[in-house]
């Protein structure tokens, strides 16, 4: 049997063997665990890593930007490039071509409208004090005024320090605006340099992304390449059809009034219409209306009511039958994409917001199996009676020639 002294010897010497095993792995100064330093030094570098990448993704926000619109870009050329290429023209001398016509047709547009916008002003400037006397006079009857030209002037002459305040910070703002038309070049040349080596070098692209990715993979990306290529140039080339329906049908309507420019009118109606999705409808019909003010203010309700039947008549007969084949999105669909892009990318995200969605929604359909749906009233409750109307109708024209036959 062991003493009292030989169990007290027996637990010191325990309770020292735990106290350092509890030193070497267990708890350190004060209790803190050993890893503890460690991964405090891990848990700030990993904070400072997502702080530089996140510094270097706003940074670098606008260039991702561009490279998507001319991306986007690339796929609306491309099948113009590839049927050069086919006929031997090299891709490089194509992708060259193709930008050259659509710079002559940007260019023309522009200048056709440049025209028109200097002569319209020229002309609400040479009219402005006829202008002015009958809005000076149409305030002095309704509102019961004794107004004047004469007084108008000496109150603008004596306001004259806040006009010429008004023109220095319009001065001081020269340098700003003009930093501003400068980036917006660099931007378009940036856009218009990359577009040309996505196009001109699309195949070799396509074979340096897949090259980083498994043949399943591989499949895969090349698949949406394809849908997109067919979607963005489906979209480009309905557009085109239809801006230039809509620019022939106001065209002659323009010229039937005797409107002025109407040629130019016209092609700014289409253009704008087509290509500026949600609001360009009302930018292009705002502009032959102002134009028809200046002329006569019944051309101007001509115009707004031409304007508002042919959209009509595009919303629901043209457009469906002319993008049936190309890019098959439903109106809702196109509308909250459109809302969606401009809230993520502003005016970039809403052009190419509807090709975009034609991509996704053709890439999802290869993947999303869709089952046949058994007929049931409940699905489409007016069905049965239009197709008892449908009968009603052609039991009818049976009967007109059976009695027409019969008559003869």
């Amino acid at each position: 049997m062991t003493t009292s002294g030989e169990r007290e010897r027996l637990g010191e010497a325990v309770r020292g063997v735990e106290g350092e095993r509890a030193g070497r792995g267990g708890v350190l100064w004060g209790g803190m665990p050993p890893w503890l330093p460690r991964a405090m030094v891990l848990f700030l570098v990993l904070v400072g890593l997502f702080q530089l990448a996140d510094w270097a993704f706003r940074q670098l926000i606008d260039l991702f930007v561009m490279l998507l619109v001319a991306f986007f870009l690339s796929l609306a050329l491309e099948p113009a490039v590839d049927r050069m290429a086919a006929r031997g023209v090299r891709r490089g001398v194509g992708t060259f071509l193709v930008f050259v016509a659509v710079g002559v047709a940007v260019v023309g547009f522009l200048a056709a409208l440049g025209t028109l916008l200097v002569d319209q002003v020229a002309k609400i400037a040479g009219d402005m004090p006829h202008l002015v006397d009958n809005l000076i006079g149409w305030v002095n009857r309704t509102f019961h005024q004794d107004l004047s030209l004469g007084e108008l002037q000496k109150r603008l002459l004596k306001d004259s320090g806040t006009i010429e305040g008004y023109a220095q910070q319009a001065a001081d703002n020269v340098w700003g605006v003009s930093s501003t038309l400068i980036g917006g070049l660099f931007q378009t040349f940036t856009v218009g340099l990359f577009t040309f080596y996505f196009t001109a070098e699309g195949p070799r692209v396509r074979r340096t992304v897949c090259s980083l990715l498994p043949p399943a993979r591989q499949a895969e990306v090349l698949r949406a390449w394809e849908i997109a290529l067919a979607k963005t140039g489906g979209y480009l080339y309905s557009r085109a059809v239809l801006a230039v329906v809509s620019a022939a049908g106001h065209w002659v309507m323009f010229a039937l009034i005797d409107l002025p420019y109407s040629a130019a009118l016209a092609i700014w109606v289409g253009v704008m219409s087509q290509f500026v999705p949600t609001i360009g409808t009302y930018l292009a019909g705002a502009l032959p209306v102002l134009v028809a003010l200046t002329v006569e203010p019944v051309d101007a309700l001509w115009v707004l009511v031409f304007t508002v039947v042919y959209q009509q008549v595009e919303n629901y007969v043209l457009h469906p039958r002319i993008t049936a084949r190309t890019v098959d999105v439903h109106p809702a669909v196109a509308f909250g994409a459109v809302i969606a892009g401009a809230a993520l990318l502003g005016a970039v995200g809403a052009l190419i917001a509807i090709p975009a969605a034609a991509t996704l929604q053709g890439f999802v359909g290869t993947y999303v199996r869709r089952y046949e749906v058994a007929t049931d009233p409940r699905i489409d409750r007016g069905e049965q009676r239009r197709a008892r109307r449908e009968l009603r109708r052609e039991a009818a024209r049976r009967l007109r020639r059976m009695v027409g036959g019969d008559g003869e």
